[in-house]
């Protein structure tokens, strides 16, 4: 019986493929003689276009020997006749890699971005290693690998995570919050963030919560206990985490400019941000900051023939398409 089963199973997918190829040879055939049809003479496209209605006859019924003939059949009158246009399988090859290729290109420049998380300045909201997408259409259509806009489409919002050309090096790419916005007055006061004098208010939190400190030792990373406060900018809530080590501190007050941005790290102990290099100006934005697509802790080492297992055990699953907020 199992063996009956699998031999049908054998058959349907033959034959499935057997009428995907006359499907692709009839079309191949046709886009020939269309756009070839001023060098083609009468008799030759009549012997083709018989083999075509052949292919597509066969294809219709349930002879299974019929199509793999017809398709025969018409494959040998196209090398007898239209050899001239049809695309050799390296051509062929060459065009599916340059068409994906070109796709990718224009999703990058223009779509989604890929950006990994290289540091913890924005620790809880994104992990190191963290691997997310970037919509480059939240805020404006630009010309790839300049600053220059296209066409605006939207403005950063307070709270938005953004991914931006660092201002001071603008070979980095930086990822923060945005806080203030052009033409506010930004302050912190014990670490409390005030909008033009008006406090976004915050609520200590009694979870738990340990954060990423990279110690002198040339990278060494050292988990330290922290504080963690539930942060409303306006509509958004979001978690921040303080070094309890450094105690409260003030800010500012600043004004931001018109056309640049005020944007902070969630890990505001550990966060080089704009109360450190300024603003980010409206041109450097690349995008906002989607969803994380893929995630593994880099302190569990790369992988290895001997550390396959510990490779897979450092993946963090449960971040898989998890949204940025």
């Amino acid at each position: 019986m199992a063996m009956k089963l699998l031999q049908s199973w054998r058959s349907y997918r033959q034959w499935r493929r057997a009428k995907a190829e006359a499907k692709q040879l009839v079309a191949e055939a046709k886009r020939i003689l269309k756009k070839k049809r001023y060098r083609i003479p009468e008799s030759v496209a009549k012997v083709v276009r018989a083999a075509v209605e052949e292919v597509e006859a066969a294809r219709r019924g349930d002879d299974f020997e019929r199509v793999r003939q017809a398709i025969t059949d018409l494959d040998g009158r196209m090398d007898e006749h239209l050899a001239f246009a049809r695309k050799s399988s390296a051509r062929q090859y060459a065009e599916s890699i340059g068409l994906a290729l070109g796709v990718a290109l224009f999703l990058r420049a223009f779509v989604v971005e890929a950006f990994q998380i290289p540091s913890g300045s924005m620790i809880p909201t994104l992990e190191v290693g963290d691997h997310i997408f970037v919509s480059k259409f939240a805020y404006a259509i630009g010309i790839p690998f300049t600053n220059t806009k296209i066409a605006e489409l939207d403005k950063p919002k307070r709270g938005d995570i953004i991914v931006f050309k660092y201002p001071p090096n603008q070979a980095q790419d930086y990822i923060k919050r945005v806080v203030g916005l052009p033409g506010e007055t930004v302050e912190l006061r014990r670490n409390e963030v005030f909008i033009d004098g008006r406090p976004m208010a915050r609520e200590f939190t009694a979870t738990p919560c340990m954060t990423d400190d990279e110690s002198p030792l040339e990278g060494e990373v050292i988990r330290r206990p922290c504080e963690a406060w539930l942060e409303h900018l306006d509509d958004k809530t979001h978690m921040t985490y303080q070094d309890p080590r450094f105690g409260p501190s003030d800010y500012g007050p600043v004004e931001v400019p018109e056309g640049q941005y005020f944007a902070m790290g969630d890990n505001r102990d550990n966060s080089k941000d704009s109360r450190v290099w300024g603003f980010v100006p409206y041109e450097l934005i690349k995008g906002r900051a989607l969803v994380v697509w893929w995630s593994r802790d880099p302190a569990r080492g790369g992988l290895s023939p001997a550390g396959v297992v510990d490779w897979f055990k450092s993946i963090r699953w449960g971040r898989f398409f998890q949204r940025v907020e």
